[in-house]
């Protein structure tokens, strides 16, 4: 049953339902279809008579009566006063079509009540784009496309924006059943069976993968999205309140989290990282636990280090004058403080910790494998193939689709390894702009006599750490640009192949950006600056930066103190209240608005204003803690605290997370996977690094190797222990070189030096020349072969730890095995010979 007129002179705006801009040529049909009893015909207009071979249409009284004062005009919001007035027991239906095609655009109150809970993604767009002719067509043009593969969508509109609930038509579910289960027997697949209802976790994923597709005219949602023809898109939150009880709340902190009920509703991949983080942060519990002990343990040696004493009691020894602006001696003694506090991180537990270290992150690896394991076979996913699962989402977007075939290309390979390599020395320039800003902040801070002249150096280590924080967050934004468009050149061949490569190059420059400053303090800091008569300065004119006067451990420390400590509370700040805020603020502009009396619509306006979400969200959460991991694990020599400080940090992470996706972000697009990917892999290459850079920073960095070979080669008890004598007495005059004031350039300029002869300075050089010394060899051979040592004595415990530890417990491959053997003798039996 239908109507149809042909309109010459004017085009008809149908502003609330749909919606397009009508050419004056264009053939509108309208059909109304209404479920009362009492009908009536439809006259065509008010005072016109109907066009030969007119069908009427049989409506309620109301609807008749309302239509009777309507009058055809440019402009004319028919379909506005038809939803304010239409009545709960009628259903209205409005269909727009040009060229002899119907096509359906709203349906008010449609009585659906198998489906009315099924819309899982909404796109929204802007009511002006409705009075655009061509952004109206392109809206039309991709939802008629959705309809054409199996979707169904449902428009509803408020005064400023126009939402389209879409959901995937039941064979498309069963199309997406038939191609990932595969029965054995040729019969059972000949009998389509009905399988049961799908998590809404596969509506959406299924939905999502077709909306981001590419249509027929070759441009995608994100494309229309730029030209302004939609404005976003989002996955429906629908039965979250029980995570919020359950989960997403500050007073959960401690309990266990529902990783099942997280993967029923986000997906197994944010399920899978929940999982991890959780497991990552019960096993922070003893490292923590013993850092600390570690760090305490200098506490009882406080005051009975011999070091400490020597330095303390050390008022006649004089230390050079450090920097240019530095023109007087200074007291060993003065350093007391710093020395002592020096001890409580650079002791004898250092190695004992920083070995505990390696092998706690291989068995936190090798065991977090095994939990994983037995996860994924819970969920059974653990045959599950991610190429299978794209390419059946391909063929439910396109029939036709063929996989793309693997391809690599030399010129693009070396082009992108020479634009990394570019921005690895970028960053890596960024810790020598660091260098020079250290010695410029520390002629400035002399000069200005802002602080003490034994203050200037902590100040420039803090300054420093301040400024390299900042120089990080920047870092991040450019270095995820790069990375994107380095895998974009390099054209990878699905989804998840492009997230690997990006995680790998990303996780690669992030690297270099939070670690080279660590890296040049660690180990280049203090090395290169020649002795105080013959120093190296920068451009010939500034000297270069010293080393803490009581050693390079107090400045990493310093270092990573003050990095660890902002990302930790500075980051989990602004990673809560930045959110928090943005929504609170979307919900005050959308108070001043006049509120559906539509609950679907005002659910889908709920969803609207919450903070939109994008590919990158779990990504950089991944990301934020495979820094943290390294922070914990690569330096931790230097800062036995930052297990504790982490620890302290996932408790508030999981949560904020937790908060952050269920009450605060649209819902994230689920994603399937049976691994956390090549994070793992991430990981891995940490804990090799770790054991490599905690190694150096040990045999370079700390007076660990010096303090043990003054024990056993040069001090009182080198031929053997002495009740009476401390083993390290004199080790702080034989650590310090001598310098004889006359070889100063301009002595008469230091205040002081008409009495002084002579002061010490750190290193190991001849008191005649000021070469190095036949100790210094010693020491640097002795160093080399410590960490050979230390580094083959972890890995190999690394190696044995992951040997001992299997990676899928037993009961896991028992059940896979039975699962396998089930699967045989249900198969049909062959009787031919």
């Amino acid at each position: 049953m239908g109507m149809c007129h042909v309109f010459s002179d004017i085009s008809l705006l149908l502003d609330i339902s749909g919606l397009y801009q009508i050419g004056p040529d264009d053939e509108i049909r309208l059909y109304l279809a209404s479920f009362t009893e009492s009908r009536t015909p439809l006259p065509v207009g008010p005072g016109t008579a109907p066009s030969p071979g007119l069908e009427t249409l049989s409506l309620s009284q109301g609807a008749t009566d309302l239509l009777s004062r309507w009058t055809w005009r440019p402009g004319g919001d028919l379909v506005q006063e038809l939803v304010g007035t239409w009545t709960a027991e009628e259903s209205l239906q409005i269909l727009v079509g040009t060229d002899g095609d119907s096509f359906p655009l709203m349906e008010i109150n449609a009585v659906d009540n198998d489906t009315s809970e099924q819309w899982d993604y909404v796109l929204v767009a802007d009511r002006r784009t409705q009075r655009d002719p061509r952004q109206a067509y392109e809206q039309r043009r991709f939802l008629e496309e959705l309809k054409r593969k199996g979707f169904h969508y449902k428009m509803k509109a408020d005064h400023e924006k126009v939402f389209f609930g879409v959901r995937a038509d039941s064979r498309v579910l069963d199309r997406y059943h038939t191609l990932l289960v595969e029965p054995k027997d040729p019969a059972v697949r000949m009998q389509p069976a009905r399988p049961s209802p799908m998590l809404a976790t596969t509506r959406i994923r299924i939905v999502n993968f077709v909306l981001n597709s590419k249509t027929a005219a070759g441009d995608t949602l994100d494309d229309l999205v730029k030209n302004g023809v939609f404005e976003t898109r989002f996955a429906l939150h629908k039965g979250e309140d029980k995570l919020k009880k359950t989960w997403a709340q500050w007073r959960k902190m401690v309990q266990k989290q529902p990783i099942d009920d997280i993967r029923d509703y986000f997906g197994e991949k944010v399920a899978l990282y929940f999982a991890w983080l959780g497991w990552y942060t019960y096993m922070l519990v003893p490292a923590a636990l013993v850092g600390l002990a570690i760090f305490l343990s200098g506490f009882s040696l406080f005051n009975a280090s011999q070091i400490s004493r020597e330095i303390c009691e050390a008022h006649d020894i004089l230390l050079c004058p450090r920097g240019d602006h530095s023109r007087k001696y200074q007291q060993l003694s003065d350093t007391c403080v710093f020395a002592k506090l020096t001890h409580l991180f650079d002791n004898e537990g250092t190695v004992v910790f920083a070995i505990f270290m390696a092998l706690w992150a291989t068995v936190f690896l090798e065991i977090w494998k095994r939990q994983r394991a037995s996860v994924v076979l819970h969920w059974d996913l653990y045959g599950w193939d991610e190429d299978q699962e794209e390419m059946a989402l391909e063929l439910i977007n396109c029939p036709d689709y063929k996989p793309q075939p693997h391809q690599h290309s030399y010129l693009r390979s070396a082009a992108i390894l020479v634009v990394s390599l570019l921005m690895i020395c970028l960053l890596i320039g960024m810790a020598h702009a660091l260098v020079v800003y250290r010695v410029l902040a520390s002629a400035l801070f002399n000069s200005t006599l802002l602080f003490q002249e034994e203050q200037v150096t902590t100040a420039m280590v803090v300054t420093g750490a301040l400024i390299h924080y900042v120089a990080i967050v920047i870092m991040t934004k450019i270095n995820k640009y790069v990375a994107l468009k380095l895998c974009d050149f390099e054209k990878p061949r699905t989804f998840s192949e492009r997230e690997r490569k990006f995680t790998i190059r990303f996780f690669t420059l992030q690297f270099f950006a939070h670690f080279s400053s660590l890296i040049y303090i660690a180990f280049i800091l203090g090395r290169i600056n020649g002795h105080p008569g013959k120093s190296v300065r920068l451009a010939g004119m500034w000297r270069l930066e010293e080393c803490h006067l009581s050693g390079c451990m107090m400045d990493l420390f310093l270092q990573m103190a003050i990095i660890m400590g902002l990302k930790q509370t500075l980051s989990n700040c602004v990673e809560y209240l930045r959110p928090w805020l943005a929504h609170k603020c979307r919900l005050v502009r959308a108070k001043l608005r006049h509120a559906s009396e539509d609950p679907e619509l005002r659910d889908w306006q709920r969803n609207y204003l919450l903070n939109p979400v994008n590919p990158f969200s779990l990504f950089d959460e991944f990301m934020e803690m495979m820094i943290q991991y390294g922070f914990t694990t690569i330096f931790v020599a230097a800062f036995p605290l930052a297990p504790l400080l982490a620890l302290f940090s996932n408790l508030v992470e999981i949560r904020l997370d937790a908060i952050k996706m269920v009450r605060l972000q649209q819902r994230l697009v689920p994603r399937k996977a049976k691994d956390i990917g090549t994070w793992l892999q991430v990981l891995e290459i940490i804990g090799v690094l770790a054991v490599i850079a905690n190694g150096m920073v040990i045999a370079f960095t700390s007076e660990f190797i010096p303090r043990v070979v003054y024990k056993y080669h040069y001090g009182p008890c080198r031929h053997g222990a002495n009740p009476g004598v401390d083993c390290l007495t004199g080790y702080i005059n034989h650590s310090l070189s001598v310098f004889h004031t006359k070889d100063f350039q301009d002595p008469i300029r230091i205040e002081g030096s008409e009495n002084v002869t002579a002061c010490r300075y750190r290193d190991y050089r001849n008191d005649k020349d000021y070469n190095l010394s036949e100790q210094f060899w010693v020491l640097l051979a002795i160093r080399l072969v410590f960490l050979i040592l230390f580094e083959h004595v972890a890995l190999c415990i690394k190696l044995i730890a992951a040997w001992f530890v299997p990676d899928v417990p037993q009961s896991v491959k028992n059940e896979v095995l039975e699962k396998k053997y089930q699967a045989l003798w249900s198969s049909p039996k062959s009787t031919d010979v």
